[in-house]
C-alpha cells in the first residue's frame, strides 16, 4: 500500500488483505499505525475505503478510539464497571514506512526497520497518485507476478504494443535479497551512443520493474508509476490493487498530468490487457494437466530467484 510521507494527519485506509479487514492511518504526530478493524466491544469493522479521520467511532454503539487506536470513549460507560480502557485499545500490527510505501504485518505488532534495508527507496515525498484500481482475474497469483519478471515474451505476446519501443529477450537482471529488479530499455537509448560515457543518464530510457517479495511490483516508467499488489484469493484466483503515480521531471517538478495520463493508459489498455490474456491462457493450461513442471531459460532468472526464495520461505 502507498501512502507517501506528504500525506497529512488523519488520513485512513481500510483495506482487507488475505481475509483480514486493515486500518492503517497516519496519526496526529506523523506515525503510520496499522490496526486490526474491528471494535474491542463486540466487533463491529471501524472503517472502509479511504478517507480522513480525527477519530474511529464505532457504528454499531459508538465507542471511539483515537488515532494512536486507544479507547477515548465508551458511551454510558457507568454499564462496564470492570472495563480497563488501557487493555482495550485497538489490536496493532506492524507497520512501517520505507521509501514511500507503507508495509504491514499482520503476524507481529512491530516491524524493524532494518528488515526493509535492502529495499531501495522507490516513491518521493512529490509523487502524487493519480488514479488507482481493483480487479480480479482468474489466474494464480504467482502466474501474475512472473509475467512481471522475464523480456522473453516481448516480440510474440506485444508485438505491436511494447516491442516496437524496446527489444526483444533484452534485460538486466538483479537480485538484493529477497528481490529483485529487472531492466528494460527503450530502443531510444542507443542515442547515448554519442554521448560521452560520463555524461550519459538513463531516465527515461528505461523501464525498472522491482519485485518487492513476495507479491509486489512496482513498475518505474517514462512517465509514471505503477505500484500493484497481488492478493490471493485462491489457487485460481488473484485480486489486484493497482496505484498509479506521476514521476517528477528530470528537469525539475512534475511531468505534464495529460502526459502521465496518455502513458499509463498506453500500458494498461495495451500490453496490460495482453499480458491479462496469456496468463488466463496459462491457467487454462495448467487445467489441462499436460505439465508436471513448468522449464524455466537463463533469461528468466528473476523468475527462478522468486520461486526459490518462496520454497525457502515456506519450508
Amino acid at each position: 500500500m502507498s501512502i507517501g510521507s506528504h500525506s497529512r494527519s488523519g488520513l485512513v485506509r481500510g483495506p482487507q488483505r488475505c481475509g483480514t479487514p486493515l486500518l492503517v492511518v497516519r496519526g496526529h504526530d506523523g506515525e503510520v499505525r496499522a490496526f486490526r478493524n474491528a471494535c474491542r466491544h463486540r466487533g463491529m469493522k471501524l472503517a472502509d475505503g479511504s478517507g480522513c479521520a480525527k477519530a474511529f467511532v464505532c457504528g454499531y454503539h459508538g465507542w471511539a478510539y483515537r488515532l494512536d487506536g486507544a479507547l477515548q470513549h465508551v458511551p454510558h460507560d457507568h454499564g462496564f464497571p470492570d472495563l480497563d480502557k488501557a487493555s482495550h485499545g485497538l489490536v496493532r500490527v506492524g507497520a512501517t514506512e520505507h521509501g514511500g510505501i507503507v508495509f504491514v504485518n499482520q503476524g507481529c505488532s512491530h516491524i524493524e526497520r532494518t528488515a526493509l534495508a535492502e529495499i531501495p527507496a522507490l516513491l518521493s515525498d512529490t509523487q502524487q497518485v493519480f488514479a488507482t484500481k481493483e480487479s480480479v482475474t482468474n489466474a494464480n497469483w504467482k502466474l501474475s507476478m512472473e509475467g512481471n519478471l522475464e523480456g522473453y515474451h516481448i516480440k510474440p505476446t506485444h508485438k505491436t504494443s511494447f516491442y516496437p519501443y524496446g527489444y526483444d529477450n533484452l534485460t538486466v537482471v538483479e537480485t538484493f535479497g529477497h528481490h529483485s529488479r529487472v531492466t528494460f530499455p527503450f530502443r531510444r537509448i542507443e542515442k547515448l551512443r554519442a554521448v560521452a560515457p560520463e555524461l550519459r543518464k538513463i531516465d527515461g530510457m528505461v523501464t525498472y520493474v522491482y519485485h518487492l517479495f513476495p507479491n509486489v511490483i512496482v513498475a518505474i516508467l517514462s512517465n509514471h508509476t505503477t505500484l500493484s499488489i497481488l492478493e490471493p484469493l485462491s489457487p485460481t484466483q488473484t485480486r489486484f490493487h493497482t496505484y498509479r503515480l506521476d514521476n517528477p521531471s528530470p528537469a525539475g517538478g512534475q511531468i505534464a498530468h495529460e502526459k502521465v495520463a496518455r502513458d499509463a493508459t498506453f500500458v494498461s489498455d495495451t500490453g496490460g490487457k495482453e499480458d491479462a490474456a496469456v496468463i488466463r491462457g496459462i491457467q487454462d493450461g495448467i487445467a489441462s494437466g499436460a505439465n508436471d513442471h513448468f522449464t524455466y531459460g537463463l533469461f528468466e532468472q528473476a523468475i527462478v530467484h522468486f520461486h526459490q526464495t518462496l520454497h525457502a520461505q515456506l519450508n
